[in-house]
């Protein structure tokens, strides 16, 4: 079943990558379905699937479901004391995005530190994880047409 899980979040990672959100649906339904039955349905193995389908429903334009998907990813993670910091990082990069897509920018600026703070004290400063909150925190500075700070954080990448 484990095997069932990693190759329909597999092919759900793929078709969000090729830009297909649509595709990337019954996928990410199918991996968080039978980790549901694998794990339980408040798993935080369950976090990865719930964090793809709020991806892909953003991508298709569909923001209150991918609200929704990230409300109990978070849910997830805020109820899981031995939650890794891995699986804390993917979350805050994805609330950040979606925060960043809403024009929420404020708030995405908090979600991606976090993600940085999170990254840097486990991982090391220069870490990828750290680097990738960084890229997208200089992302949203420069969408709010703060160069300086988009340039200074994107050295830091």
């Amino acid at each position: 079943q484990k095997y069932i899980i990693d190759l329909a979040y597999r092919t759900a990672q793929e078709f969000i990558l090729d830009g297909k959100h649509k595709e990337a649906i019954p996928a990410a339904l199918h991996a968080l379905r039978f980790g549901a039955e694998a794990y339980g349905s408040n798993s935080v193995q369950l976090v990865p699937a719930y964090l793809l389908l709020a991806e892909a429903s953003a991508g298709v334009g569909h923001p209150l479901e991918a609200s929704k998907y990230l409300s109990q990813a978070e849910w997830i993670v805020l109820r899981t004391l031995d939650c890794s910091v891995a699986v804390q990082c993917k979350l805050q990069q994805s609330l950040g995005l979606f925060c960043a897509a809403k024009g929420s920018f404020a708030q995405a600026s908090y979600h991606l530190a976090t993600q940085v703070y999170l990254a840097s004290s486990t991982f090391g400063l220069n870490s990828l994880e750290a680097a990738a909150g960084y890229f997208h925190m200089a992302n949203t500075f420069l969408r709010q047409n703060e160069t300086d700070i988009a340039n200074s954080l994107y050295a830091q990448v």
